[in-house]
């Protein structure tokens, strides 16, 4: 019992690593502080059940799912690419918010509130992966080759334009480097993996409806990125790991219903402002958060 748990758990510490790394790309890398990414990571588990419930293979769907994602960051980021810091960020606000009512009106696609249920599992020529251990090897398997591509991205001169991009965008284009072009290609980069994560999530959990991908959702995954450590890989991974299993504690201390939602979010809070009192640049932050 204990055991299926834990690889719950670690399915979860999996797919959220994917979300924390896809973000940290866009804001710690980029510079974009992007509120609507929790709505990529819903518009990819949506994209990717509806074909799949529809007859398409799970691999078109998956990758279906991080293309219309990427679709989706790209049309963000060009209706937005005269904004900056706190402005794009509430851009980015309005934009999540007008996802979330198009997943939650769109009944006749959707379902809207009621959600999709009876999500099947993945299934990759012929092969289902129905056991959760199975699943934890898949997800691990994907986690593995976003690290090992980020690590190359952030690493190559197209990485170095968007650190320089986020430092002083104003410098580089002087420079004569397109600045747009850079961050239409860093959100759709972040946006296809957010999709990929959102297919794996829901395929695994079985079920989805808009309150999954509401905005409130955002505040986990920023809080993965910033106690982890802007720009910094390793700590998306480490935090995550640290902010899911401190989370799931609550579960082990008897409270009411009605208490333990909001008890998360005041443990992502507590956490996050204790870190940040001694560690203003997270676990292994490279830059100060501006």
């Amino acid at each position: 019992m204990i055991f299926e748990y834990l690889i719950h758990i670690l399915i979860l510490v999996g797919i959220y690593t994917i979300l924390a790394l896809s973000l940290n790309l866009a804001l710690g890398y980029s510079g974009l502080l992007n509120l609507a990414h929790v709505s990529l990571f819903g518009i990819g588990a949506y994209t990717s059940v509806l074909l799949n419930m529809q007859g398409f293979p799970f691999v078109l769907s998956i990758i279906a799912s991080g293309i219309v994602s990427a679709l989706f960051g790209f049309i963000l980021v060009f209706s937005t690419k005269k904004l900056k810091g706190d402005y794009y960020a509430l851009a980015s606000l309005g934009f999540a918010f007008v996802v979330y009512s198009l997943l939650l009106n769109l009944i006749s696609i959707t379902r809207g509130p009621l959600g999709i249920s009876g999500i099947p599992r993945p299934s990759i020529f012929s092969f289902v992966i129905n056991d959760n251990f199975t699943y934890l090897i898949f997800v691990l398997l994907f986690l593995l080759i976003t690290l090992i591509l980020f690590s190359k991205v952030v690493r190559s001169p197209f990485g170095k334009l968007l650190e320089a991009m986020r430092d002083d965008e104003l410098s580089l284009r002087i420079l004569g480097k397109n600045t747009y072009r850079l961050k239409y290609k860093s959100m759709s980069i972040s946006a296809f993996f957010a999709g990929l994560a959102g297919s794996l999530f829901a395929h695994y959990i079985g079920y989805i409806d808009p309150n999954m991908f509401y905005i409130n959702e955002i505040i986990l995954i920023i809080s993965i990125v910033i106690v982890g450590g802007v720009a910094s890989l390793r700590g998306s991974v480490v935090a995550t790991v640290i902010i899911i299993f401190l989370s799931e504690l609550l579960r082990f201390i008897h409270l009411p219903s009605s208490i333990v939602g909001p008890g998360r979010q005041i443990i992502y809070s507590i956490i996050l402002l204790l870190i940040l009192m001694k560690k203003p640049r997270g676990l292994f932050g490279r830059i100060d958060l501006e």
